[in-house]
C-alpha cells in the first residue's frame, strides 16, 4: 500500500501540461468517480494519499529549514567561533575587511567629536580640559576599532557558516530525492488548488513587493544589509546597477512564466489578475 502511494504521488509530481487545462481535466475526472461504483474506496485512497503527503511534505519543509539553521549556529558556536576569535585576535592589527567599514568608522568618530565640539561650546562640559577631550576621543577611537574588529570576524564566520548550511541543504536535497518529488507534488497542488481570485491576490502581492514601483528601496536595504553580512564593500555603483537591472529581469521572467505556463493550466486566473491589476 505505501509503494503504491509513493507511486502515484511521484507521478503526480512529474504530470506534464497537456492542451485541455486542468480544471476541465479534473471536472471530467470527478463526474467519472461519480458514476464509478468503486468510488468510496477510491475516495479513501485518494484520502490516505493527501494525507501521506502532507505529512511527508511538511516533516521534510521542516528539516530543510531546521536542520541547516541548527548546523549554522552550531558550526559557530563550537567550531567557527574560537578557531577565528583566535586567528583573527593573533593578528591584531587587521581591523577592516573593505574600505567601507573604514569610511564607515571615520564617521563614527567625526560624530563623536563633532558632539563632544558641540557639548563644549554650549557650556555642558565647561570644565573639561584639552586633555580630558583628548582622551575620549583616544577611548571611542579603540571602541569603534573593536566594534569593527569584531565585524570583521563576525563577517568570516558568516561566510563559512553559509557555506557550510549551503553544502548541508544541497546534501538533504541529493539524500531525500523522493520526499523532494513528494514536496513539489503537494505545492503544486495546493497552488493549483487556490481559486482565480487568491492566485491573482499572490500575482499582484510578489510582483509588487519584489518589482513594483517602491521596491527598489527595499532590494537597496536588502543588498546593503548582505553585503554587510558577507563583509563585502558596500560599494554605490554595484547596488544602483543591481537594481536598475535584477528587477527588471525578474519582471521579464515572471511575465514570461505567466504567459508560458500559467496562461495553459489556469486562463480564468490570469484574466482576474489582469483585471486585479488595471
Amino acid at each position: 500500500m505505501k509503494y503504491w502511494n509513493l507511486k502515484k504521488i511521484n507521478q503526480s509530481a512529474f504530470e506534464k501540461t497537456g492542451i485541455i487545462p486542468r480544471s476541465m481535466s479534473k471536472l471530467f475526472n470527478r463526474f467519472k468517480q461519480e458514476l464509478n461504483p468503486n468510488a468510496e474506496v477510491e475516495a479513501l485512497e485518494e484520502f490516505k494519499v493527501a494525507k501521506y503527503q502532507t505529512s511527508t511534505s511538511v516533516k521534510y519543509i521542516i528539516i530543510l529549514l531546521v536542520v541547516p539553521i541548527l548546523i549554522n549556529q552550531m558550526s559557530k558556536i563550537f567550531f567557527l567561533d574560537p578557531l577565528i576569535n583566535h586567528l583573527w585576535n593573533k593578528n591584531s592589527s587587521y581591523i577592516f575587511l573593505n574600505s567601507s567599514q573604514e569610511e564607515r568608522a571615520f564617521a563614527d568618530l567625526q560624530r563623536f567629536e563633532e558632539k563632544l565640539h558641540f557639548e563644549i561650546l554650549i557650556g555642558k562640559l565647561d570644565s573639561i580640559s584639552v586633555e580630558n577631550a583628548q582622551k575620549e576621543m583616544s577611548d571611542k577611537a579603540l571602541d569603534i576599532a573593536l566594534e569593527y574588529s569584531q565585524e570583521s570576524a563576525s563577517a568570516i564566520k558568516n561566510i563559512l557558516a553559509d557555506l557550510i548550511s549551503i553544502i548541508i541543504f544541497i546534501l538533504i536535497l541529493i539524500i531525500n530525492k523522493r520526499q523532494f518529488s513528494i514536496l513539489r507534488s503537494f505545492i503544486n497542488e495546493s497552488v493549483y488548488g487556490l481559486s482565480d481570485t487568491a492566485k491573482a491576490f499572490l500575482i499582484i502581492l510578489f510582483t509588487d513587493i519584489f518589482v513594483g514601483f517602491h521596491s527598489p528601496h527595499g532590494w537597496e536595504i536588502v543588498i546593503e544589509a548582505i553585503l554587510r553580512h558577507f563583509g563585502l564593500p558596500e560599494s554605490r555603483d554595484f547596488i544602483f546597477i543591481f537594481i536598475s537591472t535584477f528587477p527588471v529581469i525578474l519582471d521579464t521572467i515572471f511575465k514570461y512564466w505567466i504567459f508560458r505556463y500559467l496562461n495553459k493550466i489556469s486562463p480564468s486566473a490570469v484574466a482576474t489578475y489582469h483585471n486585479m491589476n488595471e
